[in-house]
């Protein structure tokens, strides 16, 4: 298993490229906080041509958490719609000069908005990150198979618990709360099962 750092990671998405003529779907999974969504921007503004395309845009709508009164596991596992993701990567591995439209989650609103994110026929690129795209239990697997790799986002766990507590902060939680909820409540169960799947990834990234 390859340990890349930030460097690294753009020179072994360039090397991906040059090994194919066609698209290169590219996976990262990791815990949250880990850095998903910072390595995600920084392939896409090194390689020209790049996609991104989160699991996020796959969460449930924030009103049918609340229906089913699951808000406060917003993120667990159970809280996407998984074979939505699954079909919208087929359709990504897919050759095919006609664009294919993803949703993209605004966190400023807690929903997706559907159709956000061109993913042009000409991309060679495209990036897909997610807390489980490693995980070993169906849809998951289908997931990691479309990917040409899937690489696991692993900072310094202190950074990563810090960067989490900073972003619930940001959106409204006091100190306390937010870092309950990155150690002990949803996050910390999602980042335990998460950190469980580090063993099925091509790589992992520091």
């Amino acid at each position: 298993m390859l340990t890349l750092d930030e460097a690294g990671a753009v020179a072994r998405a360039r090397t991906l490229l040059d090994q194919t003529t066609g698209r290169v779907l590219l996976g990262l999974a990791g815990s949250p906080g880990a850095g998903k969504s910072h390595l995600s921007s920084a392939l896409a503004r090194a390689i020209a041509g790049s996609v991104v395309v989160g699991m996020d845009g796959f969460h449930l709508a924030h009103s049918v958490l609340e229906a089913r009164g699951d808000v406060e596991r917003k993120g667990a596992i159970d809280t996407f719609d998984a074979d939505g993701y699954v079909a919208l990567l087929e359709r990504v591995r897919e050759p095919t000069q006609r664009s294919v439209w993803a949703p993209e989650f605004r966190r400023e609103i807690e929903d997706a908005i559907a159709g956000a994110i061109e993913v042009p026929g000409s991309a060679r690129l495209v990036i897909t990150e997610g807390n489980y795209l490693l995980v070993d239990q169906a849809p998951w697997l289908r997931a990691a198979e479309l990917c040409d790799e899937v690489w696991f986002v692993a900072p310094d766990e202190d950074l990563r618990v810090d960067r989490l507590v900073s972003r619930h902060v940001a959106h409204g939680r006091d100190p306390h709360q937010a870092r309950k909820r990155a150690l002990e409540g949803t996050d910390g169960r999602n980042a335990r099962l998460v950190a469980e799947t580090i063993g099925r990834a091509d790589a992992i990234i520091r």
